[in-house]
């Protein structure tokens, strides 16, 4: 006859994990059934060489996004009872419901592990722990259960199990809740079938009134089983972070504080003052003066409050109430650094290299050993210098991984000059080893997969052409030369057929940027030059058609295209062909200025277009009458809000030319000092949104260049301001002897 002890504990809790170990060393039983998915029983071999937290993932081949993870930390009493099992030589089952039924299940999940609670009906749930702490005084479930429970480690599991019977006491599972506990129930029977004779059956507090007592029979259990829907399930362990363990996280099991936990689980004796002392360390290695004497005040203080509270011991808001008051002084921000770095943590786990991967996996793996960025759960800067070839490469990892969709890596501005640098924001997610996955089928090796990707955008039907340019780009970035020709044969043919100047003109300058690239890094970019030519042409004749008839949103959105456009083409280095012969260099430059000055001169163009053309002219040297063209712009023969757009297109590149060409501040400051009232109000909104957007200094020194004027118009020469000789006398002998000149 075997004996069944079901211990029902609570996920994640340290208090559970120390007393189920010290009850499976007293039980010594012959097999052990955990709550998990049962195909990960040849998986728990690898658990002694892992690294927690780590998490079982299971997905469907060919179908990644539906996966569930079950994670564990080492203050998991699942983790625990694995341990255990593997220490003493005991068989560990998992006895929950296979991960080929709850993959194919509507209602499953991201995450596995459910919240200590049952499902009532389609989705209701009942909180045990809420009800025991009501039926207890306490209107904070987690501190009672803190206190009761993860503070103390030696509540029995009877206990536990009495009480969950009373909050259970009429409830029917219904749902996947059912057929959950009738799977554990049938794993039960299996192992007592088998002729164990101590059978520990390891399982959410929740679920133990219906594994313990008379077990209803095998037939209806069997009955509620048959027929559920079933797909191929693929498992293997992956590393796991305690910030995706945390409850903000959207993890139904998730714990406030996993840092705090674990924290209690490694360090039973005296954990508080374990703790404080840690946390001023934290704070000195952020400068943070903090002494001996705040790290026992504040334990004093941690040790006051609880007893104060009727706590057994202060917890997590006894001792982060102590630290803001002593050791951070009341600052909330280094009250948050604590937060961040202890409570939540930085932990990330690790997997052994026999774990099961996929060639994608392991590839990544082994690249981050040669390249050394370790992949971290925090936030981690990383600046590149592309002309050594270890941070090329890097940077070469990190954009084929961002064309897999693994965000491992975040782009950021780069710090310095020049484009041989790049700057990175590295931080590891879980997720990222389910991308790998779902691309494994692209190649077995990082390139490889990347290339196979690019070719497969390219050749989508959806794909246009500012995407197209973006994936060339990409390409270079990552230097995957063997993708480059079929995506930019699939640009040039989407360029050929695009009608919409708009759309060339947006396109343009990541092909330029793509040019440049292929030049810094020395990647091969044969073929972008002559599409680039092409796209200009095209832009060239189209771009006289597009700006007619346009409205003021219109106009706006064709200037940003326009600026763009112009900044590229000013990167542009075309160097000399022999069938050019005197162009090559500068022919982009001179056939794009030649659009410009041909629409420049007509006169239906929308006013915000022609000032912004006139001022791309003049700052390009190919106009020498601007002043007389916002002369005639600003004339009474032009309405007031068409020639506040001319002056809002014209000054749109900065204030600095009206600071330094009085004559254009004058034209500006008579047409507008002329202007009655009630055109003076309508044009306001234009001005301001123009004079607005000018860096202060600039600004000032237009004010100051009008007030010294007189408002007459003449800001040619402002007038010498009066001089108190006597008050300046001092700082003329002070000048005088720093330039050597006061001995004569």
């Amino acid at each position: 006859m075997s004996a069944v002890s079901v211990l029902g504990v609570r996920h994640h809790g340290p208090g559970s994990a120390r007393s189920l170990r010290r009850e499976l060393e007293r039980l010594r039983p012959d097999v052990i059934l955990v709550e998990g998915p049962p195909e990960a029983d040849a998986l728990v071999a690898l658990a002694p060489g892992l690294e927690p937290p780590v998490a079982l993932l299971a997905h469907v081949p060919g179908a990644p996004a539906k996966a569930a993870f079950w994670p564990f930390a080492q203050f998991s009493p699942e983790w625990q009872a694995i341990l255990y099992g593997a220490a003493a030589g005991v068989p560990v089952r998992f006895c929950d419901l296979p991960a080929a039924h709850s993959l194919a299940d509507e209602e499953t999940d991201s995450d596995a592990d459910e919240q200590e609670g049952g499902e009532a009906g389609d989705g209701l749930r009942t909180d045990p722990i809420g009800a025991l702490a009501a039926a207890a005084g306490h209107d904070d479930p987690e501190r009672w259960w803190e206190d009761v429970v993860e503070h103390r480690g030696d509540t029995p599991f009877e206990v536990i199990a009495e009480a969950m019977a009373a909050v259970r006491e009429g409830h029917v599972p219904v749902g996947r809740e059912a057929r959950r506990e009738a799977y554990m129930r049938r794993t039960l029977r299996a192992a007592i079938k088998e002729g164990f004779g101590v059978v520990a059956v390891v399982c959410g507090a929740w679920h133990v009134p219906a594994l313990t007592g008379p077990l209803p029979p095998a037939a209806a259990d069997n009955a509620l089983l048959r027929g559920m829907p079933k797909v191929k399930a693929e498992l293997t362990w992956v590393p796991w972070t305690y910030g995706r363990l945390a409850s903000w996280s959207g993890y139904g099991a998730g714990i406030a504080s996993p840092g705090w936990y674990h924290h209690l689980f490694a360090v039973p004796d005296r954990p508080v003052e374990r703790w404080l002392t840690e946390a001023a360390a934290v704070l000195r290695e952020e400068g943070l003066p903090v002494s001996s004497a705040h790290v026992i005040e504040s334990v004093r203080l941690a040790a006051t409050l609880a007893g104060l509270r009727g706590r057994p011991l202060a917890g997590l808001g006894e001792v982060t109430e102590a630290a803001r008051a002593v050791l951070c002084e009341g600052d909330d921000l280094t009250v948050e650094l604590i937060q961040r770095r202890m409570v939540v943590g930085d932990r990330l786990g690790h997997v052994s290299d026999g774990t099961p991967m996929v060639p994608l996996q392991r590839d990544l793996r082994e690249q981050q050993r040669r390249l050394r960025i370790r992949p971290e759960a925090l936030d981690r800067e990383l600046d590149l210098d592309l002309r050594r070839p270890l941070d090329l490469e890097r940077s070469h990892l990190l954009h084929r991984l961002r064309l897999l969709e693994v965000g491992w890596g975040t782009p950021g501005q780069a710090r310095g000059k020049g484009t041989f640098r790049e700057s990175w924001t590295l931080r590891w997610l879980p997720e990222h080893d389910l991308a790998l996955i779902e691309h494994a089928a692209l190649g077995t090796t990082v390139a490889a997969a990347a290339a196979r990707r690019c070719h497969d955008l390219a050749g989508a039907s959806s794909a246009v052409l500012a995407d197209l340019t973006a994936l060339v780009e990409s390409c270079l970035l990552a230097d995957l030369p063997e993708a480059l020709p079929g995506v930019l044969a699939a640009l040039s043919a989407k360029a050929a057929l695009d009608t919409d100047v708009t759309h060339l003109m947006a396109a343009l300058p990541a092909m330029v940027r793509a040019h440049r690239y292929g030049d810094v890094r020395g990647t091969s970019a044969e073929g972008l030059a002559v599409i680039v030519r092409s796209m200009l042409d095209r832009i060239c004749v189209g771009l006289p058609v597009a700006v007619t008839g346009l409205d003021d949103d219109a106009a706006a959105g064709l200037l940003k295209h326009v600026d763009a456009v112009h900044a590229a083409v000013a990167l542009l280095t075309e160097p000399p062909a022999a069938s050019e012969g005197a162009e090559g260099e500068g022919v982009a430059r001179g056939r794009w200025l030649g659009t410009l000055c041909g629409m420049a001169d007509r006169q239906d163009l929308h006013g915000l277009v022609e000032g912004r053309l006139t001022r791309l002219l003049l700052d390009a040297g190919e106009l020498a009458d601007a002043d007389d063209r916002m002369s005639r712009a600003m004339s009474r023969g032009q309405t007031p809000v068409r020639a506040a757009a001319w002056v809002e297109g014209f000054l749109s590149g900065g204030g600095l030319l009206l600071v330094h060409d009085p004559r254009l501040l004058g034209l500006v400051d008579t047409w507008l000092t002329a202007l009655p009232a009630d055109q003076f109000t309508d044009v306001l909104p234009l001005l301001r949104r123009t004079f607005g957007g000018f860096a202060g200094p600039e600004r000032r020194a237009i004010g100051e260049r009008v007030s010294a004027a007189g408002g007459t118009g003449d800001t040619g020469a402002a007038t010498e301001p009066d001089v108190d000789e006597r008050r300046a006398a001092g700082a003329v002998a002070t000048v005088l002897s720093i330039i050597g000149r006061d001995r004569g």
